[in-house]
């Protein structure tokens, strides 16, 4: 389909819209979101048994598995893809990992200290790991994976990010390690738990890093068999694995004997697949087949919400017209319908989201949530207070005679389909906005979107297992530089809000960290950086045969050490 024939296809998707006003169906109105964890007070809560196993599985047989897109690497170190979430514990171990309530907990490290001034932090390692190259886990191993993480070469827009402030590290001996931090760094420990931060064979790393991507190993319960990429790929259970963490209360190796994972784009198709038995898991549920997968007897659906930053609808240049204007950027925030745009995206599968830390993070607070409330009222009168009380023949409004105007960049995708930014287009007309939507490849999205040329940019979500994943969207310290890519592509700039992320960098105390945070979620509301639209859900299915599904702790995503088949149920 050529770029007109979008084009086209999107204004008559638009002129539906405006008829529907983005809403729900009349039957489903006022349902609620099927998510899994309890909603109380605005914060979003999961059982600690969804984390650890409540028995012993039993061991054997394939899991078939399918997910919509391909990593094209193994190289975690490497990428910021998604899929490693969940694909990183299949073949690779972290040094520590959180535990059901956030805190952190041993994995490969035993233990750890932290000094006084917060700057080196000495690992106690396992001395029972290996990779399965035979390689020993030792601290010669952390130093080297460290290494390659901010090595320029790996070209690592996540991992290097996440431990920027590592100066160099020391091994104290065979089984101890020390990290060197050029200043105090709160979330290092968080972010060492996460997958794309996991442990690959030093070997591999320093005499062929190049076989990583395509042949990668790590210390974790499966290895690689064989992979073709878009196709799909094929992992066989790691004998001698016995270093599970012990949050999950598994012990000893992976139950399966092996993960069939294939690569399948359409997501009709991985639902029927999963309905007629010729697959056992998917790990992206269609969200518009949510409601066959749970009125199936032999389906289970899951609904999970990832840690950090809620999804963002758009995403503000601050220094271009009109949006340099605060009230602006509010008066826009104020009149998109989220519970319609989730719909649309979601099919009643995702929770509407108005603030800026997802409400299962650690220091989320719900006093914000309301804040940039649907109000068509609010957003006309903050335009009119901003100067554009005047409309032209169609209803747009004027200042100085030039119309309030902006264009949209956005890309073609599974999780921000074209009809999300026909509606927020819709949804601005009804406030005199004319917002222009500009469809165009993925390469030039991200061309325009690191040199901030645009002036507002659609879609996104960062995960992170931290609250300090504000700070990689929106401290100045990330906007990017000739040498530097960062996430800050809306060139946001407030003292308020850096001195309060840089202070909860430095804190250790959870009264100092709530209070930082804190300032940091109401100045956010207050700014306006970006439009949070709804939660960031993980939606998996799966068949009743398989048992054992627990989650990540850090990315909420399953964790298929512990999965087992049901031979009976197939």
């Amino acid at each position: 389909m050529n770029h007109l024939s979008r084009l086209a296809r999107l204004a008559l998707l638009g002129a539906a819209l405006l008829l529907a006003a983005c809403k729900p169906p009349a039957s489903v109105q006022g349902a609620a979101v099927q998510a899994d964890g309890a909603q109380a007070d605005g914060t979003l809560r999961y059982a600690a048994n969804d984390y650890r196993e409540a028995a012993p599985g039993r061991p054997g047989g394939t899991l078939r598995m399918s997910t919509a897109s391909d990593t094209t690497t193994f190289d975690v170190h490497s990428i910021s893809h998604g899929n490693v979430q969940w694909l990183g514990r299949i073949l690779f171990d972290c040094l520590v990992y959180q535990d059901e309530r956030g805190n952190i907990s041993p994995w490969l490290a035993k233990s750890w200290d932290i000094s006084p001034d917060g700057k080196t932090y000495t690992f106690h390692l396992r001395d029972d790991v290996t990779f399965s190259d035979g390689e020993k886990f030792n601290a010669r191993a952390v130093q080297i994976n460290l290494e390659h993480m901010r090595d320029p070469a790996t070209k690592s827009p996540l991992a290097a990010a996440y431990i920027a402030p590592y100066v160099d590290g020391r091994v104290v001996d065979e089984y101890t390690f020390e990290a060197h931090l050029r200043e105090p760094y709160s979330p290092f420990l968080d972010v060492l738990a996460q997958s794309w931060l996991s442990m690959i064979s030093p070997r591999q790393i320093l005499e062929a890093p190049k076989t990583i991507a395509q042949q990668p190993i790590g210390s974790g319960p499966f290895v690689l068999e064989q992979y073709t990429r878009d196709q799909g790929a094929t992992f066989v259970k790691r004998q001698g694995y016995n270093w599970a963490p012990s949050v999950t209360g598994h012990v000893g190796e992976a139950y399966l004997d092996r993960l069939e994972l294939s690569i399948v784009p359409e997501p009709m198709i991985r639902f029927s697949t999963l309905e007629a038995r010729q697959s056992d898991f998917t790990l992206d549920a269609p969200a518009q087949n949510a409601q066959a997968i749970r009125a199936n007897p032999d389906l289970q659906m899951r609904s999970r919400v990832r840690k950090a930053n809620p999804f963002r609808s758009l995403t503000f240049n601050v220094e271009r017209f009109p949006f340099e204007d605060v009230r602006v950027r509010r008066a826009v925030a104020r009149a998109i319908d989220r519970e319609g745009i989730a719909w649309i995206a979601g099919f009643g599968e995702f929770l509407p989201k108005g603030d800026f830390l997802a409400a299962n993070t650690g220091y989320y607070d719900p006093a914000f949530k309301d804040a940039l409330g649907y109000d068509v009222d609010a957003a006309n009168r903050l335009l009119d207070e901003a100067g554009w009380a005047q409309r032209d023949p169609q209803g747009y409004r004027l200042k100085d005679g030039k119309r309030l105007a902006a264009q949209l960049l956005i890309y073609e995708s599974g999780v921000f389909p074209g009809s999300i930014a026909v509606a927020i287009q819709a949804d601005l007309k009804k406030i005199g906005f004319a917002m222009d939507i500009d469809l165009l490849p993925l390469a030039q999205i991200t061309e325009r979107r690191y040199a901030s040329n645009f002036d507002a940019i659609a879609g996104g979500y960062w995960h992170t297992n931290t609250p300090d994943g504000l700070f990689i969207l929106y401290h100045s310290q990330s906007i990017s530089t000739p040498t530097f890519i960062g996430q800050n592509v809306g060139r946001l700039r407030d003292a308020a809000l850096d001195q309060a992320l840089s202070a909860a960098r430095q804190a250790h105390d959870p009264a100092e960290l709530a209070r930082q945070y804190r300032i940091a979620q109401q100045r956010l509301v207050e700014t306006v950086p970006a439009v949070p639209v709804f939660e960031s859900h993980v939606l998996v299915a799966y068949r009743n045969a398989v048992k054992g599904v627990i989650f990540d702790t850090s990315h909420n995503t399953p964790f298929f050490t512990s999965v087992w088949l049901d031979q009976e149920a197939q």
